[in-house]
């Protein structure tokens, strides 16, 4: 009988119980944190790692790509902006460039804020309001 990690099995749980919309959020904190560990990597001149953490932040991009909601007109556009972060993401790879990273990392960080932000006036939209401003139900 193996022992799973209690972290690992907390991950785990939160990705299966987790709405749509909190799985993108959770994609764009996750590429958020490769590119991290890239920048990381390439201070360290540490290729290996460097390679490994752009091509999750990559495979990221490409997954929020191919789950974009065609039926909106403003998808186009989102297309084409990760279309450019990926298209910087393998550059900067190739460049070993934290000035690419950087401005990735500011392009995924609005991406992220914009989408937590839609979450919320989600939730309270479908749950009139949430909880009072003073924290007391």
């Amino acid at each position: 009988m193996s022992v799973r990690n209690p972290y690992q099995t907390y991950k785990h749980n939160a990705v299966q119980t987790a709405s749509p919309g909190e799985l993108t959020l959770m994609l764009y904190n996750g590429c958020l944190n490769f590119i991290k560990q890239a920048r990381q990597a390439i201070e360290e001149d540490n290729i290996q790692e460097r390679n490994k953490y752009m091509q999750k932040a990559q495979d990221i991009i490409r997954e929020l790509m191919v789950t974009l909601n065609t039926d909106y007109a403003v998808v186009k556009d989102m297309l084409r902006m990760y279309d450019y972060i990926l298209r910087r993401l393998i550059e900067a790879n190739i460049n070993n460039d934290t000035a690419i990273l950087d401005e990735v990392e500011t392009y995924v960080s609005q991406f992220r804020d914009t989408w937590k932000e839609v979450l919320r006036l989600n939730r309270q939209k479908q749950y009139g309001g949430g909880v009072p401003h003073d924290g007391k139900l």
